[in-house]
């Protein structure tokens, strides 16, 4: 029960309030199509959009030396997302980082798709990322409504939420939120309040025995039930406020 469990659950949730959600996997590690509900048949072969090098290659003009900065995605988000209810899936895959090869054109790809989906005032949007925020410029993060962070009651947890909310303010996003997980007692809450101030905590996710053995099966994270949906709900109703203010 991480951040990808919170990603799924956050999604139905705003699917059940008849809402419009793009649930997006942007963490090469994650497995947010699983925790979504998506059957396994229908993610087993998908490949994250970062890897189609032959798409990659006709939307940024070609595979020569030169390629848009800014390619038009649009029918990207329709034709290669995942439909479940009011949910679309999105498999994005993680930002290239350097090597032996040059992944401008991937990333560039990956930017514009990012700016496509936040520049949508229609539909909820999830991106469930790695510790970095590598898929945000300062052109997308204007659009962020809110960034949520996930900690846990540990120090170098702690150390990376710290170095998110500082990479985020960097990029001018205004709303940094955390959601303090796997909370086992009062030591563990308070020791959470002592690092942030308590406007930035948006909730706790109490740690549970059950919840954990529920995690590693199959189904949609929503439907696990229990403390994980009741602590989740509250943080969707002060997530909603937040938006709207």
């Amino acid at each position: 029960m991480g951040k990808t469990t919170v990603s799924a659950t956050l999604a139905k949730l705003f699917e059940a309030s008849q809402k419009n959600v793009y649930a997006v996997d942007a963490d090469p590690d994650a497995c947010l199509a699983a925790a979504v509900g998506i059957p396994d048949e229908q993610i087993r072969n998908l490949k994250p959009l970062v890897e189609m090098k032959e798409l990659i290659d006709e939307k940024s003009g070609g595979g020569g030396a030169f390629f848009s900065l800014n390619p038009d995605v649009d029918d990207v988000l329709r034709e290669y997302s995942i439909p479940l209810g009011n949910i679309r899936f999105l498999r994005m895959g993680g930002i290239k980082q350097g090597g032996s090869a040059c992944y401008c054109r991937e990333n560039s790809f990956l930017h514009a798709l990012t700016s496509g989906l936040l520049w949508d005032k229609d539909s909820v949007v999830i991106l469930d990322m790695g510790a970095g925020i590598e898929h945000l410029t300062r052109g997308t993060a204007r659009s962020v409504d809110v960034m949520l962070v996930v900690v846990e009651p540990s120090k170098n947890s702690v150390n990376t939420a710290n170095l998110v909310k500082k990479l985020a303010a960097d990029l001018g996003i205004k709303k940094i939120k955390f959601i303090g997980n796997k909370v086992r007692n009062e030591r563990e809450r308070e020791f959470i309040q002592k690092h942030f101030d308590a406007e930035e905590i948006l909730g706790f996710i109490p740690f549970d025995d059950e919840i954990w053995e529920s995690s590693m099966e199959n189904g949609p994270a929503v439907e696990l039930g229990g403390e994980l949906l009741r602590s989740m709900k509250e943080i969707h109703q002060k997530l909603l406020r937040e938006v709207d203010e």
